[in-house]
């Protein structure tokens, strides 16, 4: 009886919601405009208010000052996370507008939700869709009809940059950003099986409308990247085919042009699909082509999210299973590779669809330009190298001990759900350190840092007191990619690449030569060992024996009066 009379109450909501107007500002304008972040705030507010199978919650702030929301349509009406993925659910999160100037999705997730509220369009029973109407809020204020100069509309959109001029496709792993931060906890809360983040490409010119960027099935391995690659790839590319869109792999080709293939992107977990597959969800970024017209993008990025329910729904106790048979392997994996290369010796043909290019005089210069020719379409098979060769394997440590001064880092550890605890007393532990022996940094500023590279490390093995109040992480646990690829210094997206230990880079102590020469005169003396090695010092580095300081020095870095936590690695290594 209670079911007859929900079903009732929902028929008549509907009817009632249907008889007013919830035309967005995108139809309202023929695909000439998208909706302001206010509108689009308010419109989903609206199909909060009017569908009792939409709810939208606010989820932490942004570096805009205004909070980041999280929509969900459930069909049953729980909003509930733990309990949906008790009741076999399978969760799809949707991003969109990361960067502002590409707001396809966001215009594309009003018509969707709408139109399944409406009963236009229908969410199968097993899925549930968690969608963040727009991420990069700081750039959607920023709104102007000058950006992205060679875009095909809409009229008026925000801007690449957030708040703080961040870019936030590259802010995943490091998270400077509030807005990065509140994602991680939506991300946490949703736990989501499928991952989209709608944007638009730039690049060369080609016919297809849309183009797409899937987690490399390398780097998510195992059964979870062989369906990947063998089955759900494939099935997105059929569904979109029978809607009428010919798909490809995000255009990321050698050269000025594509027609000479491409390799797969590397999507480190700086970026949205890097830092999902560090937590076993298949992450997919949708780039339609900036040069098509905005609402051929807009149906694109529609038919693309559509395609994706079609799929999952179909497939959900297989992709359910695999991910929970993945997240439990890895709690006993026992080594990570933090390092991709190409490999450049296995390719694949797919079928692309481009314009004949040509080279004449610029109009500015003189110089010969590139210039695509749309009156000569072409369509040929390119090579697609879209495999990778892992590398720089790190066995894992039974556990991390972090002392709680990093607590930069223990924050951002504990954003992502990372289990640990604290050491109840002062407690002396056997560990496994690391030397950080070299290094390389870049020379501009990336993102507001200056990124670490080649790293060199050293280790060697001591008993060091930890204080009361120090963490310990074990490594048992579902995060535990996501600790080796941020705690493991030498990974290329590392808190150490990203300067979040850089304190330990300079020395802190000193010595006045002239006081220290007769300390390190007595020290020599009571330890030939050190002395000998002196001497052949100095009979190999005719530099070194000519400097007093750089003996002087030698001498100081190989006493007990050399600071210990120069150059050492504050994240300790528990081997046994």
């Amino acid at each position: 009886m209670k079911q007859l009379l929900h079903l009732a109450i929902l028929l008549v909501l509907c009817r009632t919601a249907a008889a007013q107007d919830l035309t967005t500002r995108y139809e309202k304008t023929q695909g000439k405009e998208t909706a302001t972040y206010a509108e689009c705030i308010a419109y989903y507010k609206q199909l909060d208010k009017r569908f009792p199978q939409i709810a939208m919650k606010e989820m932490g702030t942004t570096d805009a000052g205004f909070p980041l929301h999280l929509v969900t349509y459930s069909p049953s009406g729980d909003f509930n996370y733990a309990s949906l993925r008790k009741k076999n659910k399978r969760i799809i999160l949707i991003n969109n507008g990361i960067h502002s100037g590409e707001p396809d999705g966001i215009d594309a997730s009003m018509l969707l939700l709408r139109d399944l509220a409406l009963g236009k369009n229908k969410l199968p029973d097993n899925i549930v869709l968690a969608v963040i109407p727009v991420y990069n809020i700081g750039g959607a204020l920023n709104r102007s009809t000058e950006y992205r100069v060679d875009q095909n509309g809409p009229d008026a959109f925000g801007s690449r940059g957030n708040a703080r001029n961040y870019d936030l496709n590259r802010d995943f792993i490091k998270a400077d950003s509030r807005n990065a931060r509140s994602f991680q906890q939506i991300y946490q809360l949703t736990d989501p099986d499928v991952f989209i983040d709608n944007h638009v490409s730039n690049g060369a010119d080609y016919q297809h409308i849309m183009t797409l960027l899937s987690t490399e099935h390398n780097k998510m391995g195992g059964a979870m990247g062989n369906f990947l690659h063998k089955e759900f790839e494939p099935g997105i590319y059929r569904l979109m085919k029978e809607k009428g869109y010919d798909l490809v792999p995000y255009v990321n080709h050698f050269g000025e042009t594509p027609e000479n293939g491409w390799i797969t992107y590397a999507d480190g977990p700086r970026y949205s699909s890097g830092y999902t597959t560090l937590f076993h969800t298949f992450g997919f970024v949708p780039e339609t082509h900036m040069l098509k017209p905005y609402p051929q993008r807009v149906q694109a990025t529609y038919a693309l999210m559509e395609s994706f329910i079609s799929f999952v729904s179909q497939h959900s106790d297989e992709i359910s299973s695999l991910r929970t048979q993945t997240k439990e392997k890895e709690k006993t994996q026992a080594s990570f590779p933090l390092e991709w290369n190409v490999d450049t010796t296995h390719f694949s043909y797919i079928n692309f669809k481009g314009y004949g290019s040509v080279y004449k005089p610029s109009d500015i210069s003189g110089q010969p330009r590139l210039f695509y020719d749309r009156t000569k379409p072409f369509e040929k098979k390119v090579k697609f190298y879209d495999n990778v060769v892992a590398g720089n394997f790190v066995e894992k440590p039974v556990a991390y001990i972090i002392p709680q001064g990093w607590w930069n880092v223990l924050d951002l550890l504990r954003n992502n759900n990372v289990q640990m605890r604290r050491l109840s007393q002062d407690t002396t532990i056997q560990v496994e350190i690391y030397h950080i022996a070299d290094y390389k940094t870049a020379q501009r500023p990336y993102e507001g840092h200056y990124l670490h590279s080649n790293v060199k490390v050293t280790t060697s093995t001591d008993t060091l007191r930890f204080r009361k109040g120090d963490y310990y992480i074990p490594m048992n646990q579902v995060a535990n990619r996501y600790l080796m690829e941020t705690l493991e210094p030498t990974g290329g997206d590392s808190f150490f690449a990203w300067n979040f230990f850089d304190p330990i880079l300079a020395r802190k102590e000193g010595y006045s030569h002239y006081v220290f020469e007769d300390i390190a005169a007595a020290y020599l003396q009571s330890n030939p060992a050190l002395q000998q090695e002196l001497k052949k010092k100095q009979a190999s580095d005719s530099s070194f024996a000519k400097s007093g300081d750089a003996q002087l020095r030698y001498v100081y870095e190989h006493s007990p009066y050399s600071e210990p936590g120069y150059l050492r690695y504050p994240v300790f290594r528990i081997r046994k």
